[in-house]
C-alpha cells in the first residue's frame, strides 16, 4: 500500500448537497478564500453551531469539500476538468457519479470502504458496519481512528442513497443502482477508479466490474475508450487481459505517487 493509500483523511461525514454547494460556489469563479467563508456562512447552523474552535468539525469538513473540488492535488486537476465538464451537462440530480468519482480519486480510503462493502453486497446481499469496519482495519491496522473513519463514510453513503437499511435490524443493503449509460462518463468514473488504486493500474475486467463502483450499472465500453484521455494507457498482457494504469509523465516520476 503506497503512502497515499495509507492517509485516511476522510475524518467527517460529507453531504452530498455540501459537494453540490461547493462545485457550485468553485464553478462561480470566486477565489478560495471566498468559497471558503460562504462554505463557513452556510454550514454554521449545521457543524460547531456557537463553536469557535479552528479545527472544529465545520473546518474539518471544509477541508474535506476543498480537496475534493477546489484545492485538488496537482495530478487529479486534468481529471477534475473533466468532471466539471461532465458536470454542466446535468441536472443537480444526476451529478452523484461525478461526486463519487471525485471523492474517490482524492480520498483512496473512500474507494476502500466501497469496495469492501460492494464486496459483502456481493457475498450475502447486505452488510453490517462491524463486518466493514473489521474488513477495513484489517488493511489499515487495528486503530480507531480507522474504525471511525470508515463510520464516516459508511454515514455517507447512507446520505448519498447509495445503502439502505436492510430488513435485519443494523445492516446495510444496497440501493437500486444507477445506470451509467453516457460514455464519457462511463470512462471517467472508471478513470477516477484508476487513479484511486495503490499502484495506479488494474485489469480492465476488474475495473469494469469493481466492487467500488457497487451503486453504479456501467453499460458496456470498451478499453481503447479510456486511453481516449490521454490520462491512461492500455497495455496488452496475454491474448485477452487488458491492464489499465495511469500514464506515467515525461519526468518518470509516477502522477499519483
Amino acid at each position: 500500500m503506497s503512502d497515499r493509500q495509507r492517509m485516511i483523511g476522510y475524518n467527517r461525514t460529507v453531504k452530498l448537497r455540501w459537494l453540490d454547494e461547493t462545485v457550485d460556489l468553485f464553478l462561480s469563479g470566486i477565489s478560495d478564500a471566498d468559497i471558503c467563508e460562504a462554505l463557513r456562512d452556510r454550514l454554521k447552523d449545521e457543524l460547531s453551531v456557537g463553536s469557535t474552535a479552528q479545527r472544529g468539525s465545520r473546518e474539518k469538513t471544509i477541508t474535506l469539500l476543498l480537496k475534493t473540488w477546489v484545492r485538488v492535488p496537482a495530478p487529479l486537476r486534468e481529471l477534475r476538468r473533466e468532471g466539471l465538464s461532465l458536470l454542466q451537462g446535468v441536472r443537480r440530480a444526476q451529478r452523484l457519479p461525478i461526486h463519487w468519482g471525485m471523492t474517490m480519486a482524492a480520498y483512496p480510503f473512500w474507494r476502500v470502504v466501497a469496495e469492501v462493502i460492494g464486496r459483502l453486497f456481493r457475498l450475502q446481499g447486505t452488510a453490517s458496519p462491524m463486518q466493514v469496519q473489521r474488513r477495513v482495519k484489517e488493511l489499515f491496522g487495528e486503530r480507531e481512528a480507522v474504525a471511525r473513519s470508515a463510520r464516516y463514510v459508511l454515514r455517507a453513503f447512507s446520505d448519498w442513497g447509495v445503502i439502505t437499511d436492510a430488513a435485519r435490524k443494523g445492516e446495510y443493503a444496497p440501493a437500486e443502482p444507477l445506470l451509467v449509460g453516457d460514455p464519457k462518463l462511463a470512462a471517467w468514473l472508471l478513470e477516477t477508479a484508476v487513479f484511486s488504486t495503490t499502484e495506479g493500474s488494474t485489469d480492465f475486467r476488474g475495473l469494469v466490474d469493481s466492487p467500488c463502483l457497487f451503486p453504479f450499472q456501467i453499460r458496456r465500453i470498451a478499453p481503447a475508450q479510456l486511453a481516449e484521455s490521454g490520462r491512461l494507457e492500455v497495455v496488452r498482457h496475454g491474448v485477452d487481459e487488458m491492464i489499465i494504469r495511469v500514464r506515467t509523465p515525461k519526468n518518470g516520476k509516477h502522477g499519483i505517487s
